[in-house]
């Protein structure tokens, strides 16, 4: 699949910018959800937007990467960076399906009927937590070493 360029320049250069500073970004708004209530309530719904967002630009950025791939040529930099943008889309998938049961747990979770939160309110809370703590710490790995990667087949 051809995907347009942008004045003439390749468009994986110029998307992968929005994944590499959206995904770290939201991963840190979705911890910040997680530990600080007061974070949670004002970030409310644009996390989880922010995660379907990059969830969007990543198979985008991947497929105009095999395009530049094609000028490139095989070169073992430029196969190595592709392997490891090939283990992105979990991590996106994951950071999107945290940060919306997140959200919709504290928005729409029922009410206690005696003023005490129940038992299973607290065990929710603390699993959505540790799971927003894993999906932004190893998405965000995944992103420096990516863009490590790419970067040495760029300039090395």
């Amino acid at each position: 699949m051809d995907l347009p360029d942008i004045a003439g320049l390749p468009l994986h250069p110029l998307i992968v910018h929005a994944v590499v500073v959206l995904l770290p970004l939201t991963a840190l708004a979705l911890v910040l959800g997680t530990l600080i209530p007061a974070a949670r309530r004002r970030l409310g719904v644009v996390t989880p937007l922010a995660a379907l967002f990059v969830l969007a630009l990543v198979p985008v950025t991947i497929l105009a990467g095999e395009d530049l791939k094609e000028v490139a040529g095989p070169l073992p930099a430029v196969e190595h960076h592709e392997m490891l943008a090939r283990m992105l889309p979990p991590w996106a998938i994951a950071l999107f399906v945290v940060a919306a049961a997140q959200w919709a747990w504290f928005r729409f979770r029922p009410a206690p009927s005696d003023g005490r939160r129940p038992r299973s309110h607290a065990v929710v809370t603390v699993i959505l937590a540790a799971a927003g703590v894993v999906v932004a710490i190893g998405s965000t790995v995944m992103i420096v070493l990516i863009g490590e990667a790419g970067s040495r087949a760029v300039w090395g």
